[in-house]
């Protein structure tokens, strides 16, 4: 076969499959296009999941005649006035959106300058553009993609439903929203749920007002500022409490230098700096913009320009890791505000079960032990209604054991009762808390050890009758050749011949557990990671485990002194709001909420 020059409407059409996939891709698009021609207010409208209709309407500088029958020409655009790729600053620089568009479907602009005394239209279809002529415009630009695809029967094929590209859609545009929060954004058409979000001044405020627009309105409350900065590279936004997670990953919003991304790196951050604060199958919700000079990151390695390359990437995952996690430590014991919510809605949905009639038979009061009726100047014989309630498991006689005088103002009040010798009731000055005495412990006793192994590394203790461990001889061999990494990790190993390892010492934080079991998990590591920096999050497991187990457990009576002394310790310690498996370790109820549960406001 010959080789010959493709047509180059042909071209447009291959080149559009790199850049427009989908008609989220054009309405990205396009919607960058409006942002970099520093519009105030972006309307979207689409039809039949943007296939039928997709219009974009914008209050940006406009174009001139000129301009806009240039623009609809392949890598014509006026975002690189020098030419130079490594120092982009806008969100579209290729000139590709729009011819890319017009051959694969019915392109319609209009567009007028502010100064212009009227505006200019341009039609281009299946790649055939249209005549410049002069129409009734508003200032901005307004663009119509009618029939997306009608020109490549094939890729319609691969469209998912309306609504499924309705939704991406909306989720495209919100995210955009997100990064730029300066902008009124609006959405409407068939499957999405509209929104018009209006313009929020530039600063802290302004984007936390319009993350709780997106991410929902309990996010603001159960947000943390985010803000570091190393060698030229700068995190800002906010992250959710760690108790305030989602089951999937959509609540991850991420942006370098205002150009929302997906990158990998970044998200392996946020994954590692949560790693030890949410459950591995649950997912937190935030937003971080990184910021740097242009030239330190490359923004031109995707078609759909969704992932970046840093030229430093070890710096921004050491700066995205260390700032969150930093964040994370400053919130202490704040745990989210929704876990007293939904313990209200349970109380309600008992209570409009009151009147069913439905009685449950309870067993008659037992004696408690220790206790008479003159302990109580206000006692009063049980009335014989009240006679089939069971007994309080825990003395919740407050004035036994008076708290200190400032202990209701701290933030999680002062002891008054312990129910079911599981939660500690206390009381603050604005409602209660309940506290999950062995969920808090334990992220205490987890705390503790991890700022032993951070201060001092991690102690060995010398086994007195060395420990061999019999292993597939591959996994020895990985072993040993990592031997110098694992002793400087505590565990201290040499080979005892083939398929096997002798354990001389092990870290002393493990005296007393499996050895053989720990073994086999860094081995296990080892080949999975290809390096022992994974024993280090194995032995924080392994300590989130021992924890768990030395920890005060669910069953035990404490002493008044005992649950102070664990709300007080709650309150200095980084994390304590959830505990290792991610869980909260505290709900809080506010006065107002139970009274109004209790119709008495």
């Amino acid at each position: 076969m010959t080789v010959r020059r493709l047509d180059p409407v042909l071209v447009d059409r291959i080149a559009a499959g790199e850049v427009i996939e989908r008609p989220a891709a054009a309405v990205k698009e396009l919607v960058e296009n409006a942002i970099d021609a520093g519009a105030r207010a972006i309307a979207v409208t689409i039809a039949g999941g943007g296939r039928e209709l997709i219009r974009v309407v914008d209050d940006g500088a406009g174009m001139t005649p000129e301009d806009l029958e240039l623009a609809v020409e392949r890598h014509a655009t006026s975002k690189l006035p020098e030419g130079d790729l490594f120092a982009i600053r806008s969100l579209g620089f290729r000139g590709e959106a729009l011819p890319s568009i017009g051959s694969v479907a019915r392109l319609s602009i209009a567009t007028r300058r502010r100064e212009a005394p009227q505006g200019h239209g341009l039609v281009v279809e299946a790649g055939e553009k249209g005549v410049v002529r002069p129409v009734a415009a508003a200032p901005g630009t307004r663009i119509e993609v009618s029939d997306l695809f009608i020109f490549t029967p094939a890729r319609l094929k691969f469209l998912k439903s309306d609504r499924a590209e309705a939704q991406a859609v909306s989720e495209m545009l919100r995210r955009l929203a997100i990064a730029h929060p300066e902008i009124r954004f609006s959405l409407e058409g068939e499957h999405v749920s509209a929104f018009d979000w209006a313009a929020e001044p530039l600063g802290e405020e302004g984007l936390l007002r319009r993350l709780g627009r997106a991410l929902g309105r309990d996010f603001p409350e159960n947000a943390l500022k985010i803000d570091a900065e190393r060698e030229g590279f700068r995190i800002s936004g906010f992250a959710g409490l760690p108790t305030f997670h989602r089951g999937t990953s959509a609540g991850v919003h991420l942006a370098v230098n205002g150009r929302p991304v997906r990158d990998k790196l970044l998200l392996s951050a946020v994954r590692g700096a949560y790693a030890d604060v949410v459950p591995s199958d649950r997912h937190p919700v935030l937003f971080v913009d990184v910021g740097c000079d242009p030239r330190s990151v490359d923004v031109n390695v995707h078609p759909a320009k969704s992932e970046v390359r840093f030229r430093d990437p070890a710096l921004v995952r050491g700066l995205v890791v260390s700032g969150l996690k930093a964040a994370l430590a400053a919130a202490g014991h704040r745990a989210t505000t929704t876990g007293g919510a939904r313990t209200l809605d349970a109380f309600r949905a008992v209570f409009s079960m009151g009147g069913s009639g439905n009685a449950i038979p309870r067993p008659a009061f037992p004696e408690t032990p220790g206790w008479s009726a003159a302990a109580s100047a206000s006692y009063s014989p049980p009335q014989s209604g009240f006679s089939d309630f069971a007994a309080p498991s825990a003395d919740a006689r407050a004035h036994l054991a008076e708290p200190s005088a400032d202990a209701l103002d701290r933030p999680l009040g002062a002891p008054r009762a312990q129910l079911h010798e599981t939660y500690i009731v206390a009381q603050t000055r604005e409602g209660v808390v309940i506290v999950d005495q062995h969920a808090a412990h334990e992220r205490l006793v987890y705390e503790r050890l991890k700022a032993e192994r951070a201060r001092s590394g991690i102690a060995r203790q010398p086994l007195l009758l060395p420990e061999v461990v019999e292993l597939d001889p591959v996994d020895a061999d990985r072993l040993v050749a990592a031997g110098s990494e694992l002793e400087s990790l505590g565990l201290v190993i040499e080979a005892f011949g083939p398929g096997a390892v002798l354990v001389r010492e092990a870290p002393a934080q493990l005296a007393g557990g499996n050895l053989q079991r720990l073994v086999r998990d860094v081995a296990d590591a080892l080949a999975e990671h290809g390096t022992a920096g994974s024993l280090e999050r194995r032995l924080d497991h392994v300590l989130a485990t021992m924890a768990c187990h030395n920890s005060v457990r669910a069953g035990r009576r404490m002493r008044p002194e005992e649950m102070d002394a664990l709300l007080r310790e709650m309150e200095i310690t980084p994390n304590s709001g959830q505990c290792n498996h991610g869980r909260p370790t505290y709900v809080e109820l506010k006065l107002s909420d139970i009274e109004r549960l209790f119709g008495r406001r």
